[in-house]
């Protein structure tokens, strides 16, 4: 039994030496916001902002602030996958692209993850305890949230928004 476990630990190590050799994803970072940035485009208080930053941005924008950890693989896969799917599902970096009905959508969606503490994801949670939302962060979110569809809406005909978001 021994030398089981001791040719399984081998062959483990040399599974994690070998996977090192793997090509990593290409990083997430970006010099400037570009023009479709929701701060360029939108009208992003500073406390939001930092909310956006520290909670999302990482996942959620084109610029992701790596921890020491995601030079080692399977990591390095494991955060480049999860950084893709996030961008796909929302990228603040590019919002200002989204068609109307997007972004009202987009803006839902914060309102109801956040709400129902899904985002930040927990796992993201566990190393970076500054994401967390508290109550007043919560409600700081919502209520920009609340004020950029509102003005969004005021800049479009009532029954062309109407006709883009149903």
């Amino acid at each position: 039994m021994k030398k089981f476990f001791k040719i399984l630990f081998y062959t483990i190590f040399t599974a994690l030496i070998v996977l090192q050799l793997v090509p990593k994803p290409k990083k997430n970072i970006a010099e400037i916001p570009g023009n479709n940035d929701i701060s360029l485009v939108h009208n992003v208080p500073a406390t939001v902002q930092k909310v956006l930053k520290t909670s999302c941005y990482d996942c959620h924008s084109n610029n992701t602030v790596y921890p020491w950890y995601s030079y080692v693989q399977p990591v390095a896969m494991w955060l480049g996958n999860h950084i893709a799917e996030g961008k796909d599902e929302l990228n603040f970096s590019e919002f200002g692209s989204y068609s109307i009905r997007r972004k009202y959508k987009k803006l839902e969606e914060i309102n109801e993850m956040v709400k129902e503490d899904e985002m930040p994801l927990s796992s993201y949670i566990i190393i970076h305890r500054d994401a967390k939302l508290g109550e007043n962060e919560k409600v700081l979110l919502a209520n920009w949230v609340n004020s950029l569809r509102d003005s969004i809406k005021a800049n479009y005909p009532a029954d062309s928004i109407a006709r883009k978001i149903n």
